[in-house]
Parts: structure tokens; C-alpha cells; sequence
């Protein structure tokens, strides 16, 4: 039925009526261990034009209730119980033929992870022209650029003719979401659909889907861990802890004055720009620049200053193809420079394809600079022999930003920890399964994980199994290349302070990538500002949130979600 085929008293009726409602939804997974049941009795209402968002801890059940929603579950997932309706139609056990009409023109989908959803043998452009085709709509070079512009991607046109691989971990992820909003969905289903993207993108995707929702009458079902994001863009907020809906309500009021303990425990681990870091700092009587990390029973060490690493003028410049056996040059680093002093936090800002991530390759010696040096206790690195590669790569250790291309889906978890202690000769089994043991431990993930394999975990599970393996060689310095983008809160809290009480406890130095600035808040002693490839400006945690001297950077602080929200001091 059509709005054209039913009376205005009928057409306000629909207006009325919940776009999507779930009633009673179970959902199970049948496993070699028997059935498992993944979500018990969820329900949600998403009215036309509203969004709602789904929160929880990793594993809770907000990725497999969605999924439910567009008819995507995996082979081994049903549908155990209850109703999805959609407009009034139970879809709950719909047929494929009567998904695949429904998908695009009214469900729209925004996967979380961009390398796993985007072809890596097609250009960006023809994946987002076969969306159109299969629904209909023009496609045209013109058409495709324009749904790639409307995402935030530069240079649309000349952005389609490239390949995945040829974007950052940001620019895949606003290509899917180019792709879900190709077709203008009645509703779209959004999976953690900002998690990579630095704060001023994330500003403009999200500022483009609350445009959808007025315009178009959209609605919006929004995955998030991030609670400053729920509270600012959502009309409603649902809170999902092992399966079940433990509470919901307008977004706000639900924010500032939880009723259920798991509620409260998420709203109280979320990053802020008043961090525990700040606080402390009060209670002391200090600058928060003045410390370096928490010791034992609060106490704080004073800052170390020996530079473990010294980055000197280092630029890096990547060929790109033109056509017709042509290149251009692209200068993705240019002429940076700063310190790293011994068991600080430094973290590197700023928007995706700003050169974050590749100063973090050359420094962990797999991209090779064009020009510059990178000074690592004395040595430069770039004059290093094999063995003493192999030496370095002990004392310096990665957490990649994608857990889902960084762990080999033919290891299990037990073998893909214990690797680097094996490649490096580091004990015997017993030893090595011990050390297994504790890291799992440290990450908070049970020590039946290690028998699984990549695909049987969340993502934020599988980021936990990254930072476990970073750990096995207890390095010195430690990479983060947005290591806690896909964590949820309460893991992303766990996580942070696992990573300060290393540092306290062994003297580590974390360089810290991430677009998150309110985590960098938290947990940066320095922070340097990248904007194209240049490093902009540079300065302690406090210098650059409390008076930042670049326009760009007042951009970054005023992009963070939910910094302008007023939560109250006890759930601050």
C-alpha cells in the first residue's frame, strides 16, 4: 500500500505508526556446543523520521538485533521468537526474495567494518554503481560522485576511480556509508558507522543523516559505544546488556539520570572531556600536564625526560597512478617533527588522511620515509641490520586499527597470542600458555576464548585480542593506532586503564593515534595536531584543549560529541 492509495486520514494514521517496532525478539545461534541464545525478549519502537540508538558493551546483542532487522543473520542465527514489524509487515521470517525487495530501497545498511564490506578488486565508484542499478536509481559517473561527495569524500569524482586499499581506515568507512544512503532508505540501520572517522568528518556524515530525517522523514537505528554520540544525535536511547533491553527512553534524560546499575556503570566509564585524568589533577592541587600517569594507590611520578623516540623532519611521499602509465605525487607526510620522552603518552590527531597512521608505519619501521629520521633510543632506525630489526620489532609492538584484517582468521585465539612469544623463542609451551592465560586475563576476555577463531568474536572482542598480542613481548613502546575505536565503553575504560597501569608499573611509552579526542584527554601527556600531512601545532594536553593557537584545532574540540552536554557531576 501506497500513500497515494489511502485516504489523509489514512496517511496520518501510517505517519502515526512505528516505522519499525520488535517485540519479544529471541534470537539463537547453533553452535558445536548446543544453542545459543543471543538476544531475549528485545524490544524497541522507532517512529518515521526518529532515531534511535542501541548501546551496550560488546557481545550484548546490538549488532545481531539489527541484523535481525534487514534479514542479514548468519547461517547459524534464526529468528527463536517474537516480531520484527516493518510498517505494520512481520519480517521476522520473511523470504529472501521479499528481503532483497525490502533491502535498499527502504532498509538501508551501514556495516561496521569497512575492509570486510567494500570489494577489494573494484573501484570504490563501481561499487557504489551497482547499489544504485540493483535499485533502480540513475548511475552515472555524475550520480556516483555525487552520493560519494554527499558522504564527505574530497575530490569525488577522482576518489571513485580508486581502489579500497588506496583509502585511509576513514575514507572506506564513508564509502560504505556513501553506499547505505545511495538509495534514500525509509530506514537505515547504522552500525557503528562512525567508529573510524575522525570527529569533524564524523560531524558531517552525522549532521547528512539528521538532514535525511527531516527532509526525507528517515529513520535512523544508530549502533554506537559512544555515549556522547547517542546523547547528542539520538531521539531515544536503548540500553542492551546480554541479550536483553535493560532500559530505554529519550536519550538525555536517560544519559543524565540512569536507573539500571549497567546503565550507570556505561555512563560512568564514558570518556569526557572532564577525565578522571583532570580530576585528580584538582584533587592535587597540580596542572594535569604535571603528571605522567597514575601510580599505585593514586599517587603520581614525576615526568621522565629522556626521548625514547625523536621524529626529525620526516616527510613521506606515495606515487599515485594517473592514468595511462602515469603517477602523481602524494606527499602524505611532510617535514614533521617532535619528541617522544620515556614512559609518556604522546597522541597524534587530527582527520583521516592527515598522515597520522602512516608517521605511526614508518616509525614501526614498515614504511619507509623519503626523507627525515626517526631516532629510537639513540639509534636511527633506517641504518639497522635483520637482526637488529628483529630485535627492534621486541621492544616496539603495534595495536592495529582493524581487528578484522590485523588477526589471521586461520589462527585461533591461543596461537595467535602465543606467536610472537614462539617467533621470538620466549620459553616453553607450558610457559608460553601460561603467559596466554594472564594476557586474556588483562583484556578481560574469558580463557575459554582461546579455542575460538576470529570470526566467532565481536569486534571489540577481536580488538581485545590485538592488544593481548601487543603485550606478549612486554615491549617498551607500544603503537596505538586507534587501538580503542572499536571497544565499548566500559572495555574501552578497562582497556585505558590497563594500558596506565603498564605504563606505571613498567615504564611504557604509548604513541597514541586516534580521533577520539576525548579518550586523548584522558590519557595524553602531549598531544601533536596533523592537518594534511603537516604537523600544525603541538603542545601539552592542556596547552592544546584549554587554549588551542589553530583554527583547525578549535574545529577538532568543538566536533567532539557530546562535549557540549552537561552531565550531572555524579555520572560525569
Amino acid at each position: 500500500m501506497t500513500t497515494s492509495d489511502v485516504t489523509i486520514h489514512e496517511a496520518a494514521t501510517l505517519a502515526d505508526r512505528p516505522l519499525l517496532e520488535i517485540r519479544d525478539l529471541a534470537i539463537s545461534f547453533t553452535t558445536g556446543s548446543g544453542e545459543v541464545q543471543a538476544v531475549r525478549n528485545a524490544h524497541l519502537t522507532i517512529m518515521p523520521g526518529e532515531t534511535v540508538a542501541i548501546v551496550g558493551e560488546s557481545g550484548s546483542g546490538k549488532s545481531t538485533t539489527a541484523l535481525a532487522a534487514i534479514g542479514l543473520l548468519p547461517g547459524n542465527g534464526r529468528v527463536a521468537g517474537g516480531q520484527i514489524l516493518l510498517d505494520g509487515e512481520d519480517i521476522a521470517h520473511a523470504s529472501e526474495k521479499r528481503m532483497i525487495e525490502l533491502r535498499g530501497n527502504i532498509i538501508g545498511m551501514v556495516p561496521q567494518d569497512p575492509m570486510s564490506n567494500l570489494n577489494p578488486v573494484w573501484k570504490i565508484g563501481d561499487q557504489v554503481k551497482e547499489t544504485l542499478k540493483a535499485n533502480g536509481r540513475p548511475s552515472g559517473p555524475d550520480d556516483v560522485a555525487k552520493v560519494l561527495a554527499q558522504a564527505g569524500l574530497p575530490d569525488a569524482a577522482r576518489r571513485a576511480k580508486q581502489y579500497p586499499h588506496e583509502f585511509s581506515g576513514g575514507m572506506r568507512q564513508r564509502a560504505l556509508i556513501a553506499i547505505g544512503l545511495s538509495c534514500q532508505p525509509r530506514l537505515l540501520i547504522a552500525d557503528e558507522p562512525t567508529s573510524a572517522l575522525d570527529v569533524t568528518v564524523q560531524r558531517q556524515i552525522l549532521d547528512h543523516l539528521e538532514k535525511m530525517t527531516s527532509e526525507l522523514g528517515t529513520s535512523v537505528l544508530l549502533i554506537t559505544h559512544d555515549l556522547g554520540l547517542a546523547a547528542e544525535r539520538a531521539d531515544k536511547v536503548v540500553v542492551m546488556y546480554r541479550g536483553n533491553v535493560v532500559e530505554a527512553g529519550p536519550s538525555l534524560e536517560l544519559l543524565q539520570n540512569p536507573q539500571h546499575p549497567y546503565t550507570q556503570r556505561l555512563v560512568a566509564s564514558a570518556p569526557s572531556l572532564a577525565s578522571r585524568r583532570i580530576q585528580v589533577a584538582k584533587e592535587l592541587g597540580v596542572t594535569s600536564n604535571e603528571l605522567l600517569v597514575p601510580g599505585e594507590g593514586g599517587a603520581v611520578k614525576p615526568a621522565m625526560t629522556e626521548d625514547v623516540l625523536q621524529i626529525q623532519n620526516l616527510s613521506k611521499v606515495f606515487k599515485l597512478r594517473a592514468g595511462f602509465g602515469k603517477s602523481t605525487d602524494f606527499t602524505a607526510v611532510d617535514d614533521v617533527s617532535f619528541n617522544v620522552k620515556r614512559g609518556t603518552t604522546t597522541a597524534i590527531v587530527g582527520e583521516s588522511g592527515s598522515g597520522k597512521s602512516t608517521v605511526a608505519q614508518m616509525v614501526l619501521n614498515l614504511l619507509e620515509p623519503t626523507s627525515g629520521k626517526i631516532i629510537f633510543d639513540g639509534v636511527d632506525t633506517s641504518a639497522l641490520k635483520p637482526k637488529e630489526i628483529f630485535a627492534f620489532r621486541r621492544r616496539v609492538q603495534p595495536i592495529f586499527q582493524d581487528p578484522y584484517g590485523s588477526l589471521d582468521p586461520m589462527y585461533n585465539i591461543y596461537r595467535t597470542i602465543e606467536e610472537p612469544l614462539r617467533v621470538h623463542k620466549i620459553g616453553d609451551k607450558v610457559s608460553r600458555e601460561k603467559k596466554v592465560r594472564e594476557l586474556l586475563d588483562q583484556v578481560s576476555l574469558p580463557q575459554s576464548t582461546m579455542q575460538r577463531y576470529p570470526n566467532e568474536l565481536s569486534g571489540g572482542q577481536r580488538q581485545r585480542v590485538a592488544i593481548a598480542r601487543a603485550l606478549a613481548l612486554d615491549p617498551e613502546v607500544i603503537i596505538c593506532d586507534e587501538a580503542v575505536s572499536a571497544l565499548d565503553v566500559l572495555v574501552q575504560a578497562q582497556v585505558l586503564n590497563l594500558l596506565a597501569e603498564l605504563q606505571s608499573r613498567l615504564g611504557l611509552t604509548y604513541l597514541f593515534i586516534t580521533h577520539d579526542l576525548a579518550v586523548v584527554r584522558q590519557i595524553a601527556d602531549h598531544v601533536c595536531v596533523m592537518e594534511k600531512g603537516k604537523l600544525v601545532e603541538t603542545g601539552s594536553t592542556d596547552e592544546v584543549f584549554e587554549a588551542p593557537q589553530r583554527d583547525y584545532t578549535k574545529a577538532l574540540l568543538n566536533a567532539i560529541p557530546g562535549a557540549r552536554l552537561m552531565l550531572p557531576p555524579e555520572v560525569a
